[in-house]
């Protein structure tokens, strides 16, 4: 029997049985699990099971897991399309870092609950990007350019994992991108925070002093993600196929679907659907796991 597909599980130690419990998805999936890859067994639990995949099985795996309630996070894709990707590309709000800047730079303006309001209806692809952007930046005219630097300093943290996923796929060749619909301020830093080796975002126009409450065109916004992996893989003389990228929102889902391996990291509904992966339980370096990596050749950056 051709097994042609493959789940790959992640869940944090707390006495599950990982292993067999991704057998018994498979099984009431209507498939024959083939075999244990062992990922990790520490406090994260990790590891694949192939399986063959005749109509439907593969979708009724992610049924499966979903309908049970299993707090297993969890890839579902075919054989051909598991092993070490050559490009990261990813998110940074809500991604990369745990929050999402505007909003922080809005409550520096007593503005923070309406634009969040506003970046929580564009994420879940509810308004337009570039017209919610806009939107949004248009509050925050006449905010000290000293506010940007505070906010990075005291509010933005990076999510947990982010350093070891990006620090071991450098390590394995991989080219690391990171790619925002926010600002350019942010990105440099995070990017440099996380070890990322090229960022791009959006800027922020001041006068000098302060924000003019407009945004430099053009605006990088969905298409504009899809795009940068695009081009990273021209560059690097590979295929889309052979790239991970990772996200939360609506303006990554373009990306997202368009790599090989798409990674839906805590994400909106929207985003979570169409994904070939999600992380939802336990950290970034699952997107590791979901490559085969195995935990003894994590770079800890």
């Amino acid at each position: 029997m051709n097994h042609d597909w493959i789940v790959v599980g992640v869940c944090r130690e707390e006495k599950t049985d990982l292993e067999s419990v991704l057998a018994a998805v498979v099984a009431l999936a209507g498939s024959l699990p083939a075999g244990w890859i062992s990922l990790a067994d520490g406090a994260l639990q990790a590891g694949a099971i192939p399986f063959h995949s005749t109509a439907g099985t593969a979708a009724r795996v992610r049924k499966v897991i979903e309908e049970r309630g299993l707090a297993i996070d969890a890839a579902v894709m075919p054989v051909s399309q598991f092993g070490k990707k050559r490009l990261l590309i990813s998110d940074m709000d809500s991604t990369i870092i745990g929050q999402e800047c505007i909003d922080e730079l809005a409550d520096a303006v007593g503005l923070k609950a309406k634009i969040s309001e506003i970046t929580e209806r564009a994420m879940r692809g509810e308004l337009d990007f570039e017209a919610a952007l806009t939107e949004r930046v248009a509050m925050l005219k006449g905010l000290p350019l000293g506010e940007l630097e505070r906010t990075y300093t005291e509010r933005l943290t990076l999510n947990s994992g982010a350093r070891t996923l990006v620090a071991t796929m450098k390590a394995h060749g991989a080219q690391t991108v990171l790619v925002s619909g926010g600002f350019t301020f942010f990105t440099s830093r995070i990017a440099a925070m996380a070890g990322f080796a090229a960022q791009q975002g959006n800027t922020l126009m001041d006068d000098g002093a302060a924000l003019t409450g407009e945004v430099g065109r053009p605006i990088l916004g969905r298409a504009a993600k899809r795009e940068a992996l695009e081009a990273f893989c021209a560059e690097g003389g590979f295929a889309p196929s052979e790239a991970l990228a990772l996200g939360d929102g609506a303006n990554d889902l373009d990306m997202i679907k368009a790599a090989g391996l798409g990674v839906a990291y805590k994400a909106k509904p929207v985003v979570a659907a169409e994904a070939v992966a999600a992380i939802r339980y336990t950290d970034l370096t699952a997107a590791l796991f979901f490559q085969g990596y195995s935990a003894d050749e994590f770079v800890h950056g």
